[in-house]
């Protein structure tokens, strides 16, 4: 299985509510770096999976729609925890419908989108799907 990983980061602000995220039930700010794998079992005739540059540009389009948002305001998370955990989720479900849309060029051979979203150096929560 072949697989190209890009990475860029996003900051968002949200608020946990629960007693059990402790003082994260508060409005706080949050900055992930966020690694988007994308993995195929063949390569095209240039040796590609996908174009790593054009990986990257839908990764920075798919981020910018949350970046510096407060995500308790967004419809797309209306009644919905945005931990860390649901927000890869979504970051992997926006980029695989990108990828059905056959972009970047090369999609059709990706059989698996990840994305993992880094909280800091130790920690970090993902989600993988087929597209």
């Amino acid at each position: 299985m072949f697989s190209v990983t890009v990475r860029n980061h996003v900051m968002v602000a949200h608020s946990l509510p629960g007693e059990v995220f402790g003082p994260a039930q508060r409005l706080h700010g949050a900055t992930y770096a966020v690694e988007a794998t994308f993995r195929g079992p063949e390569l095209d005739g240039h040796g590609m999976l996908v174009d790593i540059g054009a990986a990257a540009e839908v990764l920075k389009g798919v981020l910018a729609d949350l970046d510096y948002r407060n995500l308790d305001d967004l419809p797309e998370f209306a009644g919905v925890t945005t931990t860390t955990e649901v927000v890869a989720r979504h970051v992997t479900d926006r980029l695989c419908e990108r990828v059905r849309a056959g972009v970047p060029a090369g999609t059709d051979r990706v059989s698996l989108v990840s994305v993992v979203l880094h909280e800091s150096p130790t920690a970090a929560a993902g989600y993988e799907r087929a597209p």
